[in-house]
């Protein structure tokens, strides 16, 4: 807590070069006037979580959401905010770092002092224990210099990612309260912006002044929604993973006698894997979903990757890359279980080298089928969601184990007439989540600061900043803000057999899966036979800031058709033009037109909606 954070540093030629880089603002964002549009109230995307959520969030449920226009925007509703008084505002990084953290807090600095000078901006030091501790440090001008379009979260660092029991919320509203904060900015993914909802509604219900405003930054990928297209971090850690895994692909290539086994970090969920492949053309992905969706057991793994070994020796191709996500080990039904059983022990309080002696027969014989630095990866204890410690387990190598025992196997009976197989395994993700942001990110995430700004002049509360059309240029991107409550799903099972998490019953913003259905996967899978035999390796180089490739965007992100919030405002354009054309005194025909189309529509959205709810599982 005492770090010396904020301190001016010494930086590269190409630091320097990146500091001058001023992020682009689309027009809704500029100038000194706010113009704010609300659409109709919000609703829950799963109807059975309604009054679990209505009775958790009876202040914030429901809000509107808000459309920031440009000022040539005819909207005869809209609400222009002229008169913007000075308002004291706290920012805080409660999620782990992401490249383009800093440019939020740049951004909403700016946007502060644009629409009023003396306005201040408190960021906390040390994350969500700075907040609790009140430890603050004014944002100056000075202070940015040596943060802008930088890496890392070092300018106030981070703790725990938590502000969630009954303390730490009372000590969070002190901490508002002491400090007079109009504002509350909360940085991170979906266990923080699940947070900031919580702790909106606190302050609501408790009448406190401060606005809590959540913001999108994880470089997991995982918080999507209907409102949400892309994260903060997500661009540039695919882009750093992508250059490391097309070099090891140019150097398998070289060699022609090495298969890389890369882990990426992304916890649960495979996007960063996904999106990585689409980038860099390995031969091989496998995605946790997928396992999860096909219910494919440690061995159905590696027989695949050893299939695929022994097809390409008969190419006479004796080398490949293969990405593996973090989150698969938790997507394998059965290592699942065993996982499930030795978190339960240990919450028990049973010592790790006991654990071995107390699980169930089928458990006891897969983790003695295991090698050992797999078992005591296994037994670490788990994360505070109670998932497994990821980014701990080496599946990476235990897969590489698995399929070297298999080939030695096929080679001694003659079934496999290659190369004698060998392995070299990586783990990414350290290494991207620290890079200097890319393009986009510097971007996208200088654009939401400003968004924040908006939001509380608005005197909006419980909202999250969102960027839609983000695959255009940035003087088309649509800026506003949606309630956090709207994003939200009850979690009704535990991952962990007799779990005390009070996640269970607890709504939140749960982490999104790589959508199987997709126009993403299904690019990958169109593309998987060839990438499979045929070394269609692609190697993006390293991240480009000018000239060829600074203006790429993430794949998954450009080939999906998004813009919700877009579509949901042209929808109130189409329902005001009905308004107009339909007014008592209009004829008869007119009239009976509207009623026919109108029923055949509610019916059809009726049907829709009710198959929707009822197909989707919680997560």
């Amino acid at each position: 807590m005492d770090s010396d954070f904020g301190i001016p540093r010494e930086l590269s030629p190409l630091q320097q070069l990146r500091s001058r880089y001023q992020p682009e603002l689309p027009p809704c964002l500029q100038g000194t006037t706010v113009r704010v549009e609300l659409g109709d109230e919000t609703t829950v995307s799963e109807a059975s979580d309604s009054h679990i959520i209505a009775r958790a969030f009876p202040h914030t449920l429901g809000q509107p959401l808000a459309h920031f226009l440009r000022e040539t925007a005819k909207v005869s509703d809209a609400h222009i905010i002229t008169q913007l008084p000075s308002i004291r505002v706290g920012i805080v990084f409660c999620g782990r770092q992401a490249p383009g953290g800093h440019n939020v807090i740049w951004g909403l600095y700016q946007a502060l002092k644009v629409h009023n000078a003396k306005s201040t901006l408190l960021g906390f030091l040390g994350g969500s224990e700075g907040l609790f501790a009140q430890k603050t440090l004014e944002i100056t001008d000075d202070i940015l210099q040596t943060y802008k379009n930088q890496g890392g979260y070092d300018l106030l660092g981070r703790t725990k990612d938590q502000i969630r029991t009954t303390e730490q919320v009372n000590t969070a509203l002190k901490a508002c309260t002491d400090l007079k904060l109009d504002g509350l900015v909360i940085i991170g993914g979906v266990t923080s912006n699940t947070d900031a909802a919580h702790l909106a509604e606190f302050f609501a219900e408790a009448k406190c002044s401060t606005k809590v405003v959540g913001v999108p930054v994880t470089t997991n990928g995982d918080l999507k929604n209907q409102f949400v297209e892309a994260n903060v971090g997500f661009d540039t850690i695919c882009k750093v993973n992508s250059q490391l895994i097309s070099n090891a692909c140019t150097d398998a290539l070289s060699a022609e006698k090495y298969y890389y086994f890369i882990r990426l970090m992304g916890r649960k969920h495979s996007h960063v894997a996904l999106e990585c492949t689409l980038q860099s053309h390995p031969n091989m992905v496998i995605l946790g979903e997928e396992v999860a969706a096909s219910k494919l057991t440690i061995f159905d793994i590696s027989k695949q990757i050893c299939d695929a070994v022994q097809a390409r020796a008969g190419q006479d191709k004796n080398h490949g890359v293969i990405l593996i996500p973090e989150g698969i080990i938790e997507s394998i039904p059965e290592v699942y279980a065993l996982l499930k059983e030795i978190h339960g022990l240990l919450r028990e309080g049973v010592a790790a080298d006991k654990i071995s002696t107390q699980l169930s027969p089928w458990s006891s014989a897969l983790f003695e089928f295991l090698p050992p630095f797999i078992k005591k990866q296994l037994l670490l204890h788990p994360e505070s969601d109670d998932s497994a410690q990821l980014s701990q387990i080496e599946t990476e190598k235990l897969l590489a184990y698995l399929v070297e025992t298999e080939m030695n196997k096929r080679l001694k009976e003659g079934t496999y007439k290659g190369k004698k197989f060998n392995a070299i395994c990586h783990f990414f993700g350290y290494q991207a989540r620290g890079s200097l942001p890319s393009k986009f990110d510097c971007d996208y995430a200088y654009v939401l600061g400003h968004i924040c700004y908006h939001i509380l002049a608005a005197g909006l509360n419980g909202y999250m900043a969102t960027v839609t059309n983000l695959k255009s240029p940035v003087n088309k991107w649509k800026c506003g803000a949606a309630p956090i409550t709207a994003m939200m799903t009850v979690k009704n099972w535990s991952q962990n057999a007799g779990s005390a998490s009070t996640s269970i019953g607890r709504p939140a913003i749960h982490p999104a899966m790589v959508d199987l259905k997709g126009k993403a996967y299904e690019l990958l899978r169109q593309n998987a036979e060839k990438l499979l035999m045929e070394d269609l390796y692609r190697n993006p180089g390293p991240l480009q800031y000018d000239g060829p490739g600074a203006d790429a965007k993430a794949v998954s992100l450009c080939v999906e058709d998004q813009d919700y919030m877009g579509r949901i405002k042209k929808l109130q354009e189409y329902l005001d033009q009905v308004r107009t054309i339909v007014k008592p005194g209009c004829s008869q025909d007119v009239l009976k037109a509207a009623l026919s189309v109108m029923a055949s529509v509610t019916d059809v959205l009726t049907t829709i909606s009710s198959s929707s709810n009822g197909g989707q599982q919680t997560a």
